[in-house]
């Protein structure tokens, strides 16, 4: 149950929800919902916010997003969540981290910003074939890639920070 968030002031569940997505605009948006009955309409109005956030809150989010492969600096909750969301591509290989950095880079140059997938459960190995094939995207499809990816990610966190993971 959402309690503890529904109960903080705004401004204090605004700081709790940028752990989830580190968007401005959409910690202030689910903030203004509460209060919510449960998780799910918790990450439904999630959900809701981040469809209609502007490419530029979007790559707002993505700037507290490590590369693929690197660990995320720092003791918080945000990092520890980002460590633990990346532990497959954490434990690569020398052949497969370095093809993975190479592979950040392109996408980087080819897009303008980190490339993000929800690696929760993945390899790195599927991390990289999954980079391999977004770089081939135009703009417009990578860009709802992110969107998609960004909210599975959201979701995951979401769920952590009611259940206070």
């Amino acid at each position: 149950m959402p309690d503890r968030l529904n109960a903080l002031p705004p401004d204090e569940a605004e700081a709790e929800l940028l752990a989830c997505c580190a968007s401005r605009r959409w910690a202030a948006e689910v903030a203004a919902g509460r209060p919510y009955a449960r998780l799910a309409d918790l990450q439904a109005a999630g959900a809701k916010a981040l469809a209609g956030l502007e490419w530029s809150d979007v790559l707002e989010a993505l700037g507290a997003h490590p590369r693929i492969g690197e660990r995320a600096a720092g003791g918080g909750r945000e990092a520890r969540w980002s460590r633990g969301e990346q532990a497959g591509a954490a434990s690569a290989g020398d052949d497969t981290a370095r093809a993975l950095a190479e592979g950040n880079l392109a996408y980087e140059r080819r897009f303008g910003h980190v490339f993000l997938i929800c690696a929760t459960g993945k390899s790195a190995g599927e991390v990289l074939a999954e980079l391999r094939v977004r770089l081939g995207n135009d703009a417009g499809t990578e860009r709802e890639a992110v969107r998609a990816e960004l909210a599975a990610i959201t979701r995951l966190r979401l769920a952590k920070l009611i259940g206070g993971v």
